[in-house]
C-alpha cells in the first residue's frame, strides 16, 4: 500500500477530507486529533503549535478525556490502545485516499506530482 499524503503536501490536502471523516467515525474531535498528533510527534499537547494557545484547563480536560477513553496513560503518553487507534485512523485514511491515485499509471502519477510541485511550493513558502 502507498503512503498517500503522509509526507507530500499536494496529496495531503486530498487526504484531509477522508481523514476528517475517519476521525469523526472514531469519535475524535478536532482538539483531540491535535493532541494525538502531538503525542505521535513526541510532544506534550501544551508544546504543540496547533493547540498550545488553548487555556491550560481546556487542554487538560481534552487530555483527561483521552485518558478516560484509555488512549493516553497517566504520564500523558499513548497507551497501546491509543497507538492502535492512531494507526487504524491512518490506515483507513490511506485506504480512502488510494482510489484517486490507483487509476493512474506510474508515469501519470509522476506527471501529476510534477505538475503540483509549483502549487505546493507557492502554498508552503
Amino acid at each position: 500500500m502507498h503512503d498517500f499524503g503522509r509526507r507530500e503536501p499536494e496529496r495531503r490536502e486530498h487526504r484531509g477530507d477522508g481523514h476528517n471523516a475517519v476521525l469523526v467515525a472514531h469519535h475524535i474531535g478536532g482538539t483531540e486529533a491535535h493532541v494525538l498528533m502531538a503525542l505521535k510527534m513526541g510532544l506534550r499537547a501544551e508544546k504543540f503549535g496547533r493547540v498550545h494557545h488553548l487555556p491550560p484547563a481546556r487542554l487538560a480536560a481534552v487530555v483527561d478525556g483521552l485518558r478516560a477513553r484509555g488512549l493516553v496513560n497517566a504520564a500523558g503518553d499513548f497507551t497501546d490502545a491509543g497507538r492502535d487507534l492512531r494507526e487504524r485512523i491512518e490506515t483507513v485514511t490511506d485506504e480512502l485516499a488510494a482510489p484517486a491515485y490507483e487509476v493512474l499509471s506510474a508515469d501519470e502519477l509522476d506527471e501529476l506530482i510534477t505538475g503540483l510541485d509549483p502549487i505546493t511550493a507557492a502554498l508552503t513558502s
